[in-house]
């Protein structure tokens, strides 16, 4: 994305709270190198390039320095939209360049395992993290200052406590504030019209060029695992689907697809299970009691049961899950993805085929015979 650019078509885009924050913490740092209070900042984007995003304020005191923006959520706007996301940064002696990174007032933390973020941690995920870090040191590199020492860094939202009842925080186990999110740095505006029809003109493109066999993906971190697994899968044999599994099986009929695959990470492989036409969590929130009487069919003891259906996330319980049960696990849940894919397409004869990944793009279900270096993949396979 080049710098300032947060415009697409008639809807504008935003940043997420990570790229808000990333902002902040640059700013603090620059001023107390010694430079200017500025009125916008270049940050890292977590994939590539970078987002100029303006900063509200910042003030100075000694070796402490506070930034403030205000984030942005373009036409697509989340709870957080609007409200300040504060950095505040000290500087403290130390032998080497260190940077420490926390969460204060209205970041949560969390309280509960199964998430991406260790349980008593600041609810700061990942790739945010990461986009920080990377920022505050890209900011010290570019600093005529010979800058040696601690670089201590605390995320807070003063309004976030208040925000974070109207998410889905304190169901997860995280308290006290919201999550400082975002994998990709933008907030793409998300309209169900606009994406049915991409999904429908995708599968066009696909059947003009002769394919009748599609990939579908439930984003891009599944579309770029995939891809990654299986490199010779054409572009336009890719799809991502989202949440539309109902609407984009019913598409793949139309289009008479002959084949369609699903990369997939577990808990939407729970929900096509369960058979959710639509996979959001704001909508359809996973049946924990539900499954756990499938894992009481699969022979799972009642205590591990009662677990399950305490847990907060698919991905809690497949952690849960024994490793000697975990294949059992996996094929449950596909084979009942598979008959309800079967249903929303409207044939029982269409062949559906999972690859499910984990979080660090690990293949661990692949029901069809393709392997990393195969060619395999043709219109008419």
């Amino acid at each position: 994305m080049s710098k300032g650019n947060i415009e697409k078509g008639q809807l504008r885009e935003g940043y997420t709270t990570g790229s808000a924050a990333t902002a902040a913490a640059m700013a603090a740092v620059r001023v107390l190198l010694g430079g200017h209070t500025p009125e916008r900042i270049e940050i890292p984007l977590p994939v590539k390039g970078s987002l100029d995003i303006p900063v509200a304020r910042v003030e100075f005191s000694g070796e402490k320095a506070r930034a403030v923006v205000i984030k942005d959520g373009g036409d697509d706007p989340d709870a957080t939209h609007g409200h300040e996301i504060h950095a505040l940064i000290k500087f403290s002696k130390s032998d080497v360049l260190r940077i420490e990174l926390d969460g204060g007032k209205g970041v949560g933390r969390v309280t509960l395992p199964g998430l991406p973020v260790p349980v008593g941690e600041a609810a700061i995920n990942p790739v945010p993290r990461k986009q920080i870090i990377a920022g505050v040191l890209a900011e010290i590199s570019r600093s005529s200052a010979d800058f040696r020492g601690l670089v201590h860094i605390t995320i807070e939202v003063p309004q976030g406590a208040a925000i974070a009842e109207e998410t889905m925080n304190a169901r997860l186990g995280i308290l006290g504030g919201i999550s400082i999110l975002g994998t990709q740095g933008i907030v793409r505006p998300f309209s169900n019209a606009s994406w049915k029809a991409s999904i429908a003109q995708s599968l066009n493109v696909a059947r003009a060029s002769g394919l009748d066999t599609i990939v579908f993906s439930t984003g891009r971190r599944s579309e770029q695992f995939y891809l990654e697994n299986f490199p010779e899968t054409p572009q336009i044999g890719m799809i991502q689907a989202a949440d539309f599994f109902k609407f984009s099986m019913q598409q793949a009929r139309l289009k008479k697809m002959r084949k369609v695959r699903w990369a997939i990470f577990i808990g939407k492989l729970v929900k096509h299970a369960m058979g959710f036409p639509y996979t959001h969590a704001k909508d359809w929130a996973i049946d924990f009691d539900l499954l756990a009487r499938w894992c009481t069919e699969l022979g799972l003891s009642d205590k591990l049961t009662k677990k399950i259906r305490a847990a907060i996330t698919a991905r809690n319980i497949y952690e849960m899950v024994p490793e000697k049960s975990r294949d059992a696990f996996i094929s449950m849940l596909v084979r009942k993805a598979k008959l309800n894919a079967c249903a929303f397409y409207g044939n029982s004869e269409v062949a559906i085929e999972y690859a499910l990944f984990d979080f660090d793009g690990n293949i661990i279900y692949n029901d069809y015979n393709q392997k990393k270096s195969s060619s395999s993949f043709s219109p008419m396979e």
